[in-house]
């Protein structure tokens, strides 16, 4: 749900089995990776992101498996980033369908409250780099989050009713 219709079919899908273990749940054939919802963690997020973002995402994952907290992760992956150990495509997508409740409907294929955000990464991009600002200056404007770091993108948050 959270790729884009089109990718859907031919997007890989990670995630966690049965017994919790991180596994690859289908192969791909395009651009895309579908990360799917954790169950046990509240509420409902699954992400896509296109598939050259992956080395990137998987480090994070690595890192949180060993125990590492949110500022350790940034730390290490800024360091990598700028050592030139750790690749961030310019460009690359990830779009997140996020929402409180875990309730599916098969007949529409949504959950219940679930939005769309979407970030596109722009490592080491500023405001006055890319033009954006660093706060969004109204619902569903883009704007430039993490500037200066590995980690800024633009973000395009859906608009709250």
């Amino acid at each position: 749900m959270a790729a884009p219709e089109a990718g859907r079919a031919g997007a890989k899908v990670i995630g966690y089995n049965t017994a919790g273990e991180f596994v690859t749940l289908r192969e791909g054939t395009n651009e895309f990776i579908v990360l799917v919802d954790d169950s046990s963690r509240k509420g409902f997020n699954a992400t896509c992101y296109h598939k050259d973002l992956e080395p990137f995402m998987a480090r994070g994952r690595e890192l949180r498996a060993e125990g590492k907290s949110p500022d350790e992760v940034f730390a290490m992956r800024e360091a990598e980033a700028k050592a030139g150990t750790l690749p961030i495509p310019t460009g690359a997508t990830l779009h997140i369908y996020f929402g409180p409740s875990t309730n599916y409907d098969p007949q529409s294929g949504a959950v219940e409250g679930a939005k769309l955000r979407y970030v596109v990464y722009m490592p080491f991009a500023t405001a006055q780099s890319n033009g954006l600002p660093e706060s969004p200056g109204a619902a569903n404007h883009p704007w430039i989050m993490n500037p200066g770091t590995h980690r800024a993108h633009i973000m395009i948050s859906p608009i709250n009713e």
